[in-house]
């Protein structure tokens, strides 16, 4: 071999030598990065999946507190307008009645800008109070009167007691007050009482002829519907709601005693009749046994 080979080679081998090598251990390995990447998303997956949990709970929770404290605002209004208290009320002014003080921001935006601007028993002042908004605009027991008489002549009829109560401060002595002038009536079909006014223009005395003309009629096997019908083809109305009309029954008929239905039902010995013959004695008068079923 060529020396100057031989020299190359050994000059080759101390400069391996002396450079330091480090060995990869058995069952080491660096971490995939892939791995990594996966086990960071599924714990951001669990994590954003929990608050949303929590945040659908939280807004559950926050939206009922919402609303029952509406109820509680417009409940308060209402009995502070019946109490004749009636000039409007800030909502910081609301909350120090309620004695409420542990209202968010968030929730007094909700109040002003929502809930009470567009609930139907609260009216928003000019500036920016609130006021309790009856059904009737009721002042007192001669603008009551007025008013139910109004009614009376545009064939409108009555006013509900639970508005009126609502609606005029102070209502139970206004309604003792007027005593006759008006007329309670309980409707039938929910029990609720209805105020009339009491006309006395249309008073008149019948006579005793014309009363047992009017008694002699009865009218309690015809229908009522067919009652309205007679009235509605003569140009007349009849009052509604003034009854409860309760669902026609269907009329069961009544069975016969021992009756019964066979249908196709198979009788005895049906298919052997022209075989069976009646081997019994001839009678007195000389008649013959006769074929049985």
């Amino acid at each position: 071999m060529d020396p100057s080979l031989l020299r190359e080679r050994e000059a080759f081998k101390k400069k391996a030598l002396s450079q330091p090598v480090v060995e990869k251990r058995k069952g080491t390995s660096l971490p995939n990065r892939k791995t990594k990447k996966a086990k960071v998303s599924r714990k951001e997956r669990s994590t954003t999946a929990s608050d949303d949990v929590n945040r659908y709970k939280t807004a559950k929770v926050s939206s009922g507190h919402n609303f029952s404290l509406l109820a509680r605002i417009v409940n308060f209004m209402k009995k502070r307008h019946q109490r004749g208290v009636l000039f409007p009320l800030t909502l910081e002014d609301i909350l120090e009645e309620l004695n409420v003080l542990d209202v968010t921001l968030r929730q007094k935006h909700w109040l002003l800008t929502e809930a009470l601007v567009n609930n139907p028993k609260i009216t928003v002042t000019d500036d920016k109070a609130f006021q309790f908004k009856p059904a009737y605009e009721i002042r007192d027991k001669k603008h009551l009167l007025r008013l139910l008489d109004k009614y009376d002549q545009n064939g409108k009829g009555g006013l509900l007691l639970e508005d009126v109560e609502e609606a005029l401060p102070k209502a139970d002595k206004a309604l003792k007050a007027l005593g006759d002038a008006i007329l309670i009536v309980t409707r039938p079909v929910d029990k609720k009482q209805i105020l009339f006014y009491n006309d006395r223009s249309v008073d008149f005395l019948a006579d005793d002829e014309f009363q047992k003309l009017w008694r002699s009629v009865t009218v309690d096997a015809i229908d009522e519907t067919k009652i309205e019908e007679y009235l509605e083809k003569h140009g007349m109305s009849s009052m509604q709601d003034a009854h409860i009309r309760k669902p026609e029954m269907r009329k069961l008929k009544k069975r016969r005693a021992g009756s019964r239905k066979t249908g196709n039902a198979r009788r005895d010995n049906e298919h052997i009749a022209d075989i069976l013959v009646d081997y019994t004695e001839p009678n007195a008068d000389g008649e013959t046994g006769k074929t049985t079923n």
